[in-house]
């Protein structure tokens, strides 16, 4: 997480000139030019100092506002306030080792070197005054072990000039712990940072993990634990803000505690507590984390004799915590072997059975009908299946590691098994898709253009509909396109993602036909459709295979040689099996008897 950037963070602004004189008002565009004469300068030294000084992990500038407070913390002259604070970090080792010294003279402190190289080349800088401070992560986190967290704040809002990541691991979780602390100040007691970041083993990506003890002591209206939900439920909102805040995309773990129930764990000797206060450093402190880090020094903290007793008694629960995870592992194998074993009866074509009736489905299917799967894979399947089954019923009371061996191997190859059958049941599939789109598209073009070859059909379909643009030229392309897809997939040539397209481009095709149907069948309809009006009101006359109907509000009757009572069910029906006629013919008798039905009547057109 090598971070070069040169924007401004929160804190720190290089554009504005620091000097011992009285402020100038000076242009924009003259302190643009200021700016970019240092960040070249603080470039030119970074580049220098990480060539000759590697194991560099940081160099930050401190925010101008905070000068102060380190002058006066870390007894730094007084007349450095007005120049740029250069922070350097280097690990512990190199802090406190020694160069390798020639023949006859003494080693020295690799430390001194370093800070005498980078003197002389900040002395090279002209126009800017610059103090320059190397500290290693062991001051910082002394800083936190005593409590000055307005310096390590400071430190982890300085300019990043260049970060192997621990500037912005500590930015983030100071960003975190602010935005947390704002909202519930009352109730954090402390904001600790620990794992491999105060261990001085992190990596460029590794995690950063954080921990947070609320105080639960004086919640009343509350339950603790609804309390210690709420309160981890914002601590993890301000997660995020605080990544964009700091520009870090490391993860930021954090770990939200009461301080009862941590009070109980330490009191128990609960490992992950002795270890969180071993490595804690905290960045934020009540004065409650700090007396926990010194009693663990003083070998104060104990397990009490109940704790001991309550570790011993682990022991005694290894057993029972094998053969659970044993039986895990056995409900682990049955859904590894139920799961597979239903995606295949849905690509079949099936709904999904329960697990109980899987096994004869797949029986049934594969083994019976298509004659695809072997009998002995069967076997494992049933023999999964049961075990899970007299688990189920309390019947199965443990299972060996030998039997989860066997099982695990049987499943392994009943899964593989499977995996070939998908492809089977796909090639099947593809052979039903391609022929069920082909039937139903030349169906469609039978009943609009009539009974003839697949090329008479297709030439006619561009002459007599395409051409006089009944259809748009798309929908001849989908269709030759259709045809060849077909003649693909009998040469073995097409694959899944061909018979896709097809299959969509045959719904677009599919749709038109059918819509065109239903505008010639409702032209069709309106043919043999009249409206009458009598003396009573309106009533409608529709003609529909070969069939009479008139219809006066809710009441339906058939005209034949006849007046009979009908319904809305057989005037659907007719409708519905009406047939493209270019005439219609209705016989006279029938305006015979609407008259006679209706009295005298007029036809409306």
């Amino acid at each position: 997480m090598v971070n070069d950037n040169t924007k401004d963070i929160p804190g720190m602004n290089l554009e504005k000139k620091y000097s011992t004189e009285k402020p100038v008002i000076e242009s924009n565009e003259q302190l643009q030019k200021e700016f970019d004469k240092t960040k070249k300068e603080l470039d030119k030294l970074k580049n220098w100092v990480i060539k000759k000084y590697p194991f560099t992990q940081a160099m930050g500038i401190l925010p101008p506002q905070a000068i102060k407070l380190f002058i006066d913390e870390e007894e730094i002259p007084k007349e450095t306030e007005k120049h740029l604070h250069l922070y350097v970090i280097i690990p512990e080792e190199k802090y406190t080792g020694k160069t390798k010294a020639k023949k006859g003279e003494k080693p020295k402190r690799i430390v001194d070197e370093m800070k005498k190289d980078i003197l002389k080349e900040i002395d090279k800088i002209k126009g800017q005054k610059i103090w320059l401070q190397i500290k290693s992560p062991i001051d910082i986190w002394e800083n936190c072990l005593d409590s000055k967290f307005d310096l390590v704040n400071a430190i982890a809002m300085s300019f990043p000039v260049f970060d192997t990541g621990f500037l912005g691991a500590l930015r983030l979780s100071s960003v975190h712990k602010s935005l947390v602390v704002r909202k519930f100040e009352k109730y954090v007691v402390s904001y600790v940072i620990g794992g491999s970041f105060t261990r001085g083993d992190m990596t460029p990506t590794s995690d950063i993990d954080v921990f947070v003890i609320i105080n639960d002591t004086d919640v009343k209206r509350m339950p603790r634990v609804e309390l210690r939900e709420r309160l981890r439920t914002w601590i993890y909102k301000y997660v995020s803000e605080a990544m964009a805040i700091a520009g870090v995309k490391n993860p930021l773990n954090v770990q939200t505690y009461l301080l009862t129930d941590f009070w109980e764990s330490v009191k128990d000797a609960h490992p992950v507590m002795f270890t969180f206060i071993r490595d804690g450093i905290p960045i934020y402190d009540q004065g409650t984390f700090m007396p926990w880090k010194t009693l663990l020094r003083m070998g104060r903290l104990k397990p009490s004799p109940e704790a001991i007793d309550m570790f011993m008694k682990s022991a005694d629960r290894t057993q029972k915590m094998v053969d659970r995870k044993l039986m895990d592992c056995m409900v682990d194998i049955f859904y590894g072997v139920l799961n597979p074993s239903q995606a295949l009866i849905m690509l079949h074509g099936h709904a999904p059975p329960t697990h109980k009736e899987t096994p004869k489905v797949m029986r049934k299917l594969f083994f019976e009908k298509e004659k695809m799967l072997e009998a002995k894979y069967l076997k494992v399947l049933d023999r999964v299946v049961g075990l899970f089954r007299d688990y189920e019923h309390e019947k199965l009371k443990g299972i060996s590691g030998k039997e989860i061996d066997q099982l695990l191997k049987d499943s392994e190859a009943y899964v593989k098994r499977l995996k070939e059958l998908r492809k089977q049941i796909n090639k099947s599939y593809q052979s039903r898709t391609i022929e069920k789109i082909y039937e139903d598209v030349f169906g469609l073009l039978k009943g609009i253009l009539g009974k003839m070859s697949v090329e008479k059909t297709i030439e006619k379909f561009e002459k007599e509909y395409v051409k006089k643009g009944k259809f748009p030229r798309q929908h001849l392309r989908i269709l030759n396109n259709i045809i060849k897809a077909r003649k693909d997939f009998k040469k073995g040539k097409i694959d899944n993602k061909k018979l896709d397209d097809a299959r969509k481009d045959s719904t677009i095709l599919i749709n038109a036909l059918i819509e065109y149907t239903q505008r010639c069948d409702l032209a069709m309809l309106n043919k043999g459709r009249m409206v009458l009006k009598y003396k009573d009101g309106i009533a409608e006359l529709l003609n529909a295979n070969n069939k009479t109907f008139l219809i006066r509000g809710q009441e339906v009757k058939k005209l034949t040689n006849k007046i009979e009572k009908s319904d809305m069910n057989e005037l659907s029906e007719a409708v519905e099996q009406q047939k493209s006629q270019e005439n219609i013919v209705i016989n006279p008798k029938v305006f015979e008897l609407i008259k006679k039905e209706l009295g005298s009547f007029e036809i409306i057109i």
